[in-house]
């Protein structure tokens, strides 16, 4: 048996309040205020949940729709990149128009509740040509990104004309701005980052908090910027053949070490790495860039799982993470230039070759607003921090002395607990990529607090299963009954009549147990197992976790509370919002990795189902008085009421025909630094493979994502000779939306040409699956039809 145990300190005095200058509008509702340890809103503790959309990188007609997704999701502020380079390739003409339309997306984040997170750059990076720098600057001026005076009024106009589009989006009049980031990754201009925020004050820019990004040992003003950190579980930036980077692997384990010196790394020397930029005693543990995916260069193509980013996730939270921010957590596709491409690339002298269009991140919504199992995984997670964000944010994580001894111990159990000294929760991390992590049999933990008595959980040791990672709450208090513990992750609360009840999730591979403090509590009603008091406790065991498995307790003050507990796969359907008349838990699919997804419209009083199933069963909790619509299947299942109804999802095959066979695989080319070059524009004429997809006019062009099963080094697809899509083959399967490609150009074309490129059997490039050497190929293409079926609100 391994016992683990940790000695919870007693509480830190009070955080540092007023000691940065970082102040709300006078008149804000629900002011913003910044401690040393945490944020706080409205005079409560704050814990926000960022995640990145780039509305440039988006067609302007769907943002809404996948702004709600991203709500959905448990999102509370949409982070995006101001990329000048999209709004102003020609000098002197500022557009924001159609997809550039800054304020339309910003207003459209208020609309519907979101905070927005403009980070105006001017340098952006976000794998953009010049890092989003325009050409017309970059050949005006030798010293970009310092205080150059001819660099600066280039800039000063920029700020000027942000400020224009964000006029009275500032949270003096009520609008969605919380924050605003200046720069990006600059680390060692801190006079420079001042001189920004000075600009972009006077250019009429507004928030309660000015942020930059602090990786990488970066050096900032004091006291001026609030510094932001982030964390990626693979990383396409270092060489091909470097093996999974250190500066990733260390964000699997518990640490409270803020700092990533590989972020970026390829863009600033080696010897900056490794300072702390900021006093961690000054400044609260915030990220704005925890990677929710990964983007793809053509020397270094990394894969990342929706288990790696929710570990990784986890992982933040137990290490004292107080806002979680994701990158990206929707993808988008390069606009096309008037006078270049607008990616990164060795052509502009960056490190790293990306595809001149797709920006699909493999993020938890893809580059055509795919839902990807990750989205589960963080929805999960942040539906947590929703109810429980404001008691975990004050919570400081402590560390077992009993740690691994490097990043190369596999064998040592990653944990940590987050407490206040009188409740708290564990946190478990035993997932990470490439390397798995072993089972831990027979595994038990005592918590000592110091103002209470300490928790030995579980009652029966447990096997902590290779992969798994989760957070157990450890004394909670669920409207006046304790819960000592539990062995499952708590998802959120949900009102039923007047009654509290807490949803759970089970870990697959773990019994559930649920002790319940006898002192805060009149009976217990459990579905099915046992009840057995010890200890002073009611433990209940034998639960099978699921729909019905709901325990009953009366409080002694004459309340009643639910625990539900779910099994795993079901958990990652939940979803919470307010649905016909009151806030309700919906579980949308069937928990398997389908592409099913929920969006509340409160504005237009609508919930809206995507589906690419026939159909679709939404099980919720509690159920509205009448069905939410005609022509559903109603059945009870366990506690929940479940309405199946038709979709109008569809799928099948295309013809597929090959033009032309491919030419030999050309020879590989190195750029900078040293690095594979993407292949030329004019190997796609003479060395690759061409195939006709064919494309019938009857096929929905809405919601259908053709979905190409390919091999070769790179694809690009063209509706007549107008490049649409394309992908740096990776082994996953290329998905493109039908609704993005021009009709008359594919008719003209008779369908989608897509030509393949062989790969070089000595190209440097990594891959993380068998070189396909010589293959240039398709073997099948599917479409797949995603309906959206209305469910009046």
């Amino acid at each position: 048996m391994t016992h683990h145990s940790l000695q919870v300190p007693p509480p830190a005095g009070p955080p540092l309040t007023g000691h940065l200058p970082f102040a709300d509008a006078p008149q804000a509702a629900d002011p913003i205020e910044v401690t040393s340890r945490w944020f706080t809103r409205g005079g409560r503790p704050w814990f926000p949940v960022s995640g990145e959309f780039h509305y440039s990188r988006y067609p302007a007609g769907e943002w809404e729709e996948e702004l709600l997704k991203m709500k959905a999701a448990g999102v509370t502020a949409v982070a995006s990149y101001l990329i000048w380079i999209h709004h102003e390739e020609n000098e002197g003409r500022v557009r924001f128009d159609g997809n550039l339309d800054l304020r339309r997306f910003a207003e459209l984040c208020a609309r519907h509740g979101l905070d927005f997170i403009p980070r105006v750059g001017p340098w952006s990076h976000a794998e953009v040509r010049g890092g989003g720098l325009p050409d017309w600057l970059l050949a005006r001026t030798g010293a970009p990104r310092t205080d150059d005076p001819a660099y600066l009024a280039p800039v000063r106009g920029w700020f000027a004309a942000v400020a224009e589009q964000l006029t009275g989006l500032d949270r003096a009049h009520g609008g969605p701005i919380v924050a605003i980031q200046i720069e990006n990754e600059l680390y060692d201009r801190p006079g420079h980052l001042r001189t920004l925020k000075r600009m972009a004050r006077e250019a009429g820019l507004s928030a309660p908090l000015w942020t930059s990004t602090a990786w990488g040992g970066v050096q900032l003003p004091p006291d001026e910027l609030l510094p932001l950190y982030g964390g990626y579980p693979e990383a396409f930036w270092t060489d091909w053949d470097g093996g999974w980077p250190d500066t990733c692997r260390k964000h699997f384990f518990f640490t409270h070490e803020r700092d990533d010196e590989g972020i970026g790394a390829d863009l600033r020397p080696t010897g900056v790495r490794g300072r702390e930029p900021a006093p961690p005693d000054r400044f609260p543990w915030a990220t704005c860039e925890l990677g929710s995916g990964m983007a793809v260069a053509y020397h270094r193509r990394p894969r990342v799982d929706a288990a790696d980013v929710g570990a990784l996730g986890l992982t933040k939270i137990g290490c004292g993470s107080v806002w979680q921010g994701y990158y990206m957590f929707h993808g988008g596709t390069n606009p096309t230039g008037e006078l270049t491409t607008l990616q990164e690339s060795h052509a502009t002298g960056y490190p790293n070759d990306l595809p001149v269009l797709t920006y699909d991140f493999q993020a938890p919504l893809g580059e055509y607003g795919q839902y990807r199992p990750s989205y589960d995984e963080l929805r999960l997670q942040n539906l947590l921090l929703a109810d429980l964000g404001e008691r975990l944010a004050p919570m400081e994580s402590v560390l077992p002395v009993r740690q691994p001894t490097g990043q190369d111990d596999r064998e040592t159990l990653r944990w940590a607990v987050r407490s206040d000294g009188d409740t708290g929760f564990l946190f478990v991390n035993n997932h990470q990529p490439h390397e798995p992590l072993p089972d831990h049999p027979d595994t038990s933990f005592t918590v000592a607090f110091p103002d209470a008595p300490e928790v030995t959980l579980p009652s029966v040791p447990v096997t902590v299963p290779q992969g798994a990672y989760f957070c157990w709450p450890l004394r909670l208090d669920v409207a006046g009954l304790r819960l000592d513990w539990a062995t499952a992750q708590p998802v959120c609360t949900v009102d039923i009549g007047g009654r509290t009840v807490l949803v759970l999730a089970a870990t697959d591979g773990v019994p559930v147990e649920l002790a319940l403090d006898i002192a805060t509590l009149r009976y217990v009603h459990t579905p099915m197992g046992k009840v057995a008091s010890v200890d002073g406790r009611f433990l209940v065991t034998g639960l099978r976790p699921g729909p019905d498995a709901l325990v009953e307790v009366g409080t002694v003050d004459g309340g009643q509370v639910g625990l539900l507990v779910l099994d795993a796969a079901r958990a990652r359907t939940a979803y919470r919002g307010v649905a016909w008349g009151a806030e309700r838990l919906i579980l949308c699919g069937d928990g398997g990795a389908g592409g099913e997804g929920v969006v509340f419209d409160e504005a237009a009083g609508e919930v809206r189902v995507h589906s690419p199933a026939a159909e679709i069963s939404l099980a919720v909790l509690p159920a509205p008085e009448r069905p939410p619509g005609e022509n559903l299947e109603v059945t009870a299942d366990g506690v929940f009421t479940r309405y199946t109804f038709p979709t109008g999802g569809a799928s099948g095959t295309l013809e597929v025909s090959l033009i032309r066979p491919a030419g030999p695989a050309p020879d590989p080319v190195t750029g900078v630094p040293g690095r594979a070059s993407a292949p030329a524009d004019q190997d796609f004429d003479t060395s690759a493979a061409e195939y006709l997809i064919d494309v019938p006019d009857e096929l929905p062009r809405t919601g259908t994502l053709l979905r190409v099963h390919w091999t070769g080094d790179v694809a690009r697809a063209y509706a007549g000779d107008t490049l649409v899509a394309d992908q740096f083959f990776s082994g996953r399967v290329w998905e493109i939306g039908l609704d993005r490609l021009p009709d008359d150009a594919l008719r003209a074309g008779g369908g989608l040409r897509v030509r393949v490129l062989p790969f070089a059997a000595d190209a440097p490039v990594h891959l993380p699956v068998p070189v396909p050497v010589g293959e240039a190929g398709i073997a099948r293409v599917e479409w797949v039809t995603v309906r959206t079926h209305v469910l009046a609100g």
